[in-house]
């Protein structure tokens, strides 16, 4: 359990459930709700498969929104070179008037680069790609000059513009689940968010959903972030939100559909027990009550505190929200 003072909460909508349903117009009705519930951040995820473009779309939203801040959740690497993302960005948070969170990964979705054609390389050449990606837009999302030979960029004399809103840089977040990315989010990022690391084709282990081992996720952020641990913010998604006045129950049937291989996103890789779903950071089940205490509690044994929730579940979170609003 952690020890030190908690960081107030922080609420976010967004990753997985943004389709391009309805077309980008109803994407932009979304953030706009979100901002009109109480969420601090609306974060658009990197999917080249029935997505809007997550620049285009934040460029639409730093026009559309009013205070909401703007987050990528999380910008693929090997999709785009640095030199040329960081001039998207802060172009990006010079219109939003400074909202702007970069999220970064190294995309965890195998059909994307398969049906792009782009290289699904080792985790390892993919994490060394981010940390390159990392040097290079330190230098240009302050306004200044990039100079950097890597193994795989090489940018001279390149200077960073427009100059971004905030100083000195935007808030960059680091989407992590295995050892090599908690430990590069812990040296390089201002915000690590604690994911359960997926399987090559996406789906989230059902080993590491387990509170335990977001524990063990967050301690070994903490022993290769050392002095500087103090200054991160952790964050998670809850994956699923059922609201019922029989929490027990619930937890049951989850933990029965589980079992017979009924959730397509969920790789079964371990045998659970009905305190392990109730007991999950990434599902909140109960009242409107129960959540918001399991949410004090995930903070309270993790130090996590920025919380993220699906599109689709905006509104059946926002009861829950209100109550921890300002804690």
């Amino acid at each position: 359990m952690t020890t030190a003072e908690p960081r107030k909460f922080r609420f976010a909508a967004g990753g997985a459930g943004n389709s391009d349903e309805g077309g980008a117009r109803k994407f932009v009705k979304l953030a706009q709700e979100a901002e009109e519930l109480g969420y601090d951040t609306f974060a658009v995820p990197d999917r080249l498969d029935a997505q809007v473009g997550p620049l285009a779309a934040l460029g639409a939203l730093a026009v559309t929104t009013e205070k909401i801040r703007l987050a990528t959740s999380m910008l693929a690497a090997p999709f785009r070179h640095p030199a040329v993302l960081a001039k998207e960005l802060t172009t990006i948070d010079v219109l939003s008037k400074g909202r702007l969170e970069i999220g970064l990964g190294v995309g965890a979705f195998r059909e994307d680069f398969d049906k792009a054609g782009i290289p699904f390389d080792s985790p390892a050449a993919r994490v060394r790609r981010l940390d390159e990606s990392l040097t290079v837009l330190e230098s240009l999302l302050r306004g200044e000059e990039a100079e950097f030979d890597g193994e795989v960029f090489s940018v001279h004399g390149l200077k960073g513009y427009p100059r971004p809103r905030q100083g000195p840089r935007p808030k960059i977040a680091i989407g992590a689940g295995g050892p090599r990315m908690l430990e590069l989010a812990a040296r390089r990022a201002d915000i690590v968010s604690i994911m359960p690391s997926s399987t090559a084709d996406g789906k989230l282990r059902l080993s590491e959903m387990s509170m335990q081992a977001t524990k063990d996720k967050v301690d070994r952020v903490r022993a290769a972030a050392g002095d500087r641990f103090a200054d991160l913010e952790l964050s998670w998604t809850i994956a699923t939100i059922v609201v019922t006045d029989d929490r027990e129950q619930v937890g049951e049937y989850a933990l029965k559909a589980i079992d017979r291989g009924l959730s397509p996103n969920i790789e079964v890789d371990k045998e659970i027990t009905i305190e392990d779903v109730l007991g999950s950071p990434y599902l909140a089940i109960g009242t409107f009550d129960e959540i918001a205490d399991q949410v004090r509690h995930t903070r309270a044994e993790t130090g996590m505190s920025y919380v993220g929730v699906v599109p689709t579940q905006m509104e059946a979170f926002a009861p829950a929200l209100e109550q921890l609003k300002g804690e």
